[in-house]
Parts: C-alpha cells; structure tokens; sequence
C-alpha cells in the first residue's frame, strides 16, 4: 500500500489554511534528498512556513512537498520529500499532526511471520456440517 503521508499532509494543510492559521512543517534535514537552507537546520530539522502567502509555488505532491522561498532576501526552490516530514501543525495553537516512522507505506514490505501453533496446547474445537 502508497503511504498515507502525502495525503494527510494535503488534508491537515487544507484544514489548518481553512481555519485562518498559519501551517508549518517540520522537517528532517538529514533525510536523503531534502533540499533546505542550511544555515536555519536546528538539531537536524528545521521548520518551515507553508503558507500561501510566505511561499510560491507550492506543490503538495504525492513523493515531495516543493515550494520557493526566501531566506534573508535570497530565493530558494525548497524540496522535502514526503517521508522526510515529521510533522504539520498551526502556528497558532500547534494543532496538527506528528507523523511516526511506521508511516512507511512500502509495497516491498516482508509479509507477517507465519502463526505458529504450540504443541503443547490443544488446538480449539471446529464447528462441522452434519447432514
């Protein structure tokens, strides 16, 4: 199965935009591929505002959240794969979402151990069809 990720990050995005507050995100620096001004990275990860009117361009897209901003006065195409964000919240109150790293959605997942049985305990009575 896809991961849910992108799709909570759209909705969450929409229903904080909605509500008149600011959306941020919280993002992993050191995720593979992310591209964000270094020099604002805090322990890692840096939060950033999403919002129509501090960002251009921006696509909340099934693989990567892409935006152009500014920092300091300098433009920069910023790209965070989806997996990368940990989290999305209003400024305002904080209200949103932490996303935990089981959110994986890997169609190559290995499929569950198969259940074994305990020789010692009796296995439960079946219900048969008697005619």
């Amino acid at each position: 199965m896809t991961s849910s990720r992108p799709y909570l990050i759209r909705a969450l995005y929409e229903w904080i935009s909605d509500n008149g507050m600011t959306p941020y995100i919280l993002v992993d620096a050191e995720y593979e591929n992310v591209v964000v001004p270094t020099q604002y990275v805090d322990k890692g990860k840096i939060v950033l505002n999403i919002s129509l009117s501090a960002v251009e361009n921006l696509t909340l897209g099934d693989s990567a959240v892409e935006l152009d901003a500014r920092f300091s006065g300098k433009s920069m195409r910023v790209y965070a794969p989806a997996q990368s964000v940990l989290a999305i919240y209003a400024r305002e109150n904080g209200k949103g979402m932490v996303f935990g790293e089981e959110d994986g959605g890997d169609d190559n997942d290995p499929p569950p151990p198969p259940e074994k049985h305990d020789p010692v305990k009796p296995n439960r009575p079946k219900l048969h069809v008697v005619k």
